[in-house]
């Protein structure tokens, strides 16, 4: 891909600079700063086919990233109004508690959190794989640490309710979008935003277990985003005509049953283990939409798997196998063993 764009590995780098830049400044200038660098280095992947659809990506992603930076500087500027500082400091005034309500709009917008999810479907229907993987993970990491950092020198109430409904929305958004989709980057846009909604209600009550948590993610969307991109499927279609053979589609398709969280693969790990450390709380009501949202895409992955896997004609051969058997083994050790040791490991701890 980078190398029909000039200097793409170049953007590539600008990209990763300003990310590392925005969350390693002392104050939330410099992280302005960080995530606005990052944005002049992502643009140009977005654009580099020069096609419609991608321009059009490019330019609903760059209207909302301005908005989400606007909202984010204006949050700043009303907590800087109070304390005389760049560094964000607790304060139980009314211009502090609406500057951190505006700062943590403006991460949000970004993310594609509920409810200002709306724009991301969109941007991801119409973008190439590589940008697509991008945009779903790495793209990811500056808002959401940013917003671990905001939630450590606040302990309003109100704001943490406001996250856990922000996430509860965001895994029923994920549930319900998913089920009217024919095309798979939508569909994995709106698995996005369900699994956005995990990590941020796993953010509310530990930093480690949102840690764990986007590990996973980005783990199981590496693997799934390139089995897609190498198989050139747009649509579902196009699942049942692979380019390689029957063992890379149910390596696909097991790929799709992770991020829906289906036991004993890996994407099931980290939902057991934001459910068992929320338990100890008292946001029973959230984790109960939580867990209904992850629910209809499970029921959606389920009954696309074996519609795919029942009305599949091919068969099964000595060649596919010794051709695909590397790729396909790599999978499955990567849904299921890790996800065996993840799951001992837990117990070990659970123990000692």
């Amino acid at each position: 891909m980078f190398s029909s764009l000039p200097f793409g590995y170049m953007f590539l780098v600008v990209m990763g600079v300003g990310t590392l830049f925005s969350i390693s400044s002392l104050h939330w200038l410099g992280i302005w700063a960080g995530l606005e660098i990052n944005l002049i280095g992502f643009l140009p992947l977005l654009v580099y086919q020069k096609g419609s659809m991608e321009s059009e990506s490019a330019v609903k992603y760059f209207v909302v990233q301005a908005i989400g930076s606007s909202f984010l500087i204006f949050g700043s500027l009303l907590v800087y109004n109070m304390s005389f500082t760049w560094e964000t400091l607790n304060n139980e005034y009314l211009m502090g508690v609406m500057g951190f309500i505006m700062m943590m709009s403006g991460l949000c917008i970004k993310l594609g959190l509920f409810p200002f999810h709306f724009w991301l479907p969109s941007v991801m229907a119409g973008l190439p794989w590589v940008t697509c993987l991008l945009l779903a993970t790495w793209q990811k990491l500056a808002p959401v640490f940013l917003m671990s950092s905001l939630l450590e020198v606040s302990n309003s109430y109100w704001l943490l309710v406001l996250l856990c409904f922000m996430s509860s929305g965001s895994s029923l958004v994920g549930g319900f979008g998913g089920m009217n989709q024919t095309q798979i980057r939508a569909l994995l846009a709106y698995s996005s935003i369900g699994h956005l909604g995990w990590i941020l209600f796993a953010l509310v009550h530990g930093e480690w277990v949102m840690k764990i948590y986007l590990s996973i993610y980005i783990l199981v969307s590496l693997c799934m985003f390139m089995s897609l991109w190498f198989s050139e499927l747009g649509t579902m279609k196009n699942l049942n005509n692979l380019k390689s053979s029957s063992f890379m589609q149910i390596g696909v398709m097991l790929m799709l049953l992770s991020l829906g969280g289906l036991p004993p693969l890996l994407g099931f790990i980290s939902k057991w283990l934001v459910i068992s450390i929320s338990v100890m709380g008292s946001y029973y009501l959230f984790l109960s939409m939580l867990i209904l949202g992850s629910l209809m895409s499970l029921f959606y992955y389920l009954s696309l798997f074996f519609s795919v896997n029942l009305s599949s004609s091919k068969s099964y051969n000595i060649v596919d196998l010794k051709a695909n058997y590397s790729s396909t083994l790599l999978m499955i050790i990567l849904l299921n063993v890790l996800g065996g040791m993840f799951i001992l490991l837990s117990n070990s701890l659970s123990l000692m």
